[in-house]
């Protein structure tokens, strides 16, 4: 591991037994588990972060599509392309 420093966080009881439990069956460190949930975390929410930022640039430049296209889109979400 490269250069690290500690946190402490609090988690309820049942967390922490959950935590230990997939540390003994993964043989892995609740600390390696800890850590890679932590940077699984915040690599879903650095990417949720910016796709707002984009979206919100994208709507000051303008850049945006018609009720109508939209609704026309969502309703294409589910169905088979006719071929």
């Amino acid at each position: 591991m490269s250069d690290s420093i500690l946190i402490s966080t609090r988690v309820s009881t049942d967390l922490a037994e959950r935590l230990a439990a997939l540390a003994q069956t993964t043989h892995r460190s609740k600390s390696f588990l800890a850590a890679q949930a932590i940077e699984e975390f915040l690599n879903v929410q650095e990417w949720q972060v910016e796709a707002i930022k984009e979206g919100l640039a994208a709507a000051d430049r303008g850049d945006l599509s018609s009720h109508e296209k939209a609704i026309a889109i969502l309703n294409s979400w589910g169905k088979r392309a006719k071929t």
